[in-house]
């Protein structure tokens, strides 16, 4: 899922007041942003979906209706759309949603930002974002937010992680240059409008080919914004590791560790004047 600001990327990108400075990281964000405009089929191919368990967690009883921000090609808003629920995904790539339209087309995609939706006030009972809030302003973004929800409507951050914790995992991860990897420190930054921020961690397995790990890489930040030279370089590192390190072959199927890591944090009710 793509982002309400740019794209989806590393999930460990510090906050916007990081140690270089809001501006900057404001810049950077934008830079690696553009390298996702494009590519929304390949993107939608190639990039996992979510498990099940993650929507579950964030869902309040009773909910219709859900904004799936950031929604990319519609990975998250698969899970939302086979929930039943009245669905809004929204966007800032043009292409990514062409992705989406295609495939659910009774939901009501639009482009627009975590910061700026364009949705109506007070109409969902939980808004997601996935793999997509290091990509926001995250105050900005959550005064957003909570406009559009519903009283003690739920706010869900969704990020998938490559599991490290398994060693092969872990230097794959290196060779992909990937920044989705579980940093156990890590807690999302959220506006005041939210509170009860928690979180949940869903372990499960991305079936895959070595082919479709090459694949994989190609759709990463890292890999589209390099030259050819550094491209080819990586092509031959996950070649040599896959094949002839761990000794897969094309076509075999590949068990990749993931880790969902999903947030959830609840619309703050003003108290009613006395």
């Amino acid at each position: 899922m793509r982002s309400p600001g740019a794209a989806s990327g590393a999930a460990g990108i510090p906050g916007p007041a990081g140690p270089r400075g809001p501006k900057l990281h404001a810049t950077r964000r934008q830079e690696l942003g553009r390298s996702f405009q494009d590519g929304g089929e390949h993107y939608d191919r190639v990039r996992p979906g979510y498990p099940l368990d993650s929507l579950n967690w964030i869902l309040p009883d009773g909910a219709t209706a859900a904004a799936d921000l950031g929604a990319g090609t519609g990975k998250f808003t698969a899970l939302l759309v086979g929930h039943g629920l009245e669905v809004a995904a929204v966007d800032p790539s043009t292409d990514m949603l062409e992705q989406l339209r295609k495939a659910y087309p009774r939901v009501n995609a639009l482009e627009g930002t975590a910061e700026a939706t364009g949705l109506a006030d007070s109409a969902f009972d939980v808004v997601s974002v996935a793999q997509a809030w290091h990509w926001c302003e995250p105050l900005a973004a959550s005064t957003e937010i909570a406009r559009i929800l519903r009283p003690h409507g739920v706010l869900g951050l969704v990020w998938n992680q490559l599991d490290t914790a398994v060693p092969w995992v872990h230097r794959l991860s290196r060779i992909m240059h990937a920044g989705d990897v579980h940093k156990p420190g890590f807690r999302p930054v959220i506006g005041p409008e939210f509170e009860g921020l928690e979180s949940h961690l869903t372990l499960w397995q991305d079936t895959l080919s070595p082919e479709d790990i090459m694949e994989l890489t190609k759709s990463r930040s890292y890999y589209l914004r390099a030259n050819e030279a550094t491209r080819a370089k990586v092509m031959g590192n996950l070649e040599w590791y896959l094949y002839d390190h761990l000794g897969h072959t094309p076509g075999e199927t590949v068990q990749v560790p993931y880790m969902t890591q999903t947030w959830r944090a609840f619309k703050i009710h003003p108290a009613t004047p006395r």
